[in-house]
């Protein structure tokens, strides 16, 4: 069983260089495998406008909300203080590297909710994406 398996998998290979070898194969391959582009995706992103608009929303709702909400910068700021107060430095500085980075999230979200309501009003002049530019 085990000779059949290595003859089949030597046969394979064999065949699989040949092709590489000749450039047969890799043709083949990079014509398959590069895709022809048909547009800049503007209908679809039109239609997904306002599930990605809700999704930032909530984003900014939950940074912005106070110590009792998961995920918010105002928790996980009382968490490091926790860590502070109780002498653990470690934990602490992960921790604010953290927040650091949730702090940095908020104008991030804010200018993709900005760029987002210009495609939304260029959805709005060119129905949704179906009209030539």
């Amino acid at each position: 069983m085990n000779a059949r398996r290595s003859r089949r998998t030597l046969l394979a290979g064999l065949a699989t260089a040949a092709l590489l070898v000749s450039g047969t194969g890799a043709a083949a391959a990079a014509d398959s495998a590069a895709p022809t582009p048909t547009g800049d995706g503007a209908r679809a992103l039109c239609k997904r406008v306002p599930k990605i608009d809700a999704r930032i929303e909530r984003a900014l709702e939950r940074l912005d909300g106070g110590a009792d909400v998961r995920g918010s910068v105002a928790r996980l700021q009382q968490r490091v203080d926790n860590a502070k107060k109780a002498g653990h430095g470690e934990i602490a500085t992960y921790l604010q590297h953290r927040l650091d980075f949730r702090r940095s999230l908020v104008p991030t979200l804010q200018q993709r909710q900005k760029d987002l309501a210009g495609v939304k009003s260029w959805c709005a002049d060119h129905e949704n994406g179906k009209a030539a530019s």
